[in-house]
């Protein structure tokens, strides 16, 4: 049996099962995981590499902007199995997406020849 944490270990083991231990990422890190066909190849327990311990996947919302308190309370079909690197990158780019200036409002050097 796999090490899981030690509140929620239930749902935790839900989301694993349902992951087959494996991160969900599908590219919301920025990575396109050309070897995994799309998906992140780490798995739950596995060495990353030669020189790094295992991998620690945990059950994450699967929007990564959510709180954690507000992820607490998600059912396990709301949580995915994320490795530490994909969650935090894939959080990243969803604050960047989040902070996107308005297309309409337009830039302080847009300039129209029209409104000359």
């Amino acid at each position: 049996m796999m090490p899981g944490p030690l509140a929620a270990a239930d749902l935790f083991h839900t989301v694993m099962d349902a992951a087959q231990h494996r991160c969900q990422c599908a590219g919301a890190c920025g990575q396109p995981h050309t070897k995994g066909e799309g998906r992140c190849t780490r798995e739950h327990g596995r060495h990353a590499g030669k020189h790094s311990g295992p991998i620690r996947l945990m059950a994450a919302a699967a929007d990564p902007l959510t709180t954690e308190l507000a992820a607490a309370a998600l059912p396990a079909s709301e949580l995915r199995a994320w490795c530490p690197p994909c969650f935090t990158a894939a959080r990243r780019a969803a604050q960047r997406g989040a902070e996107a200036p308005d297309a309409d409002q337009g830039g302080l050097f847009d300039l129209n020849p029209s409104d000359a």
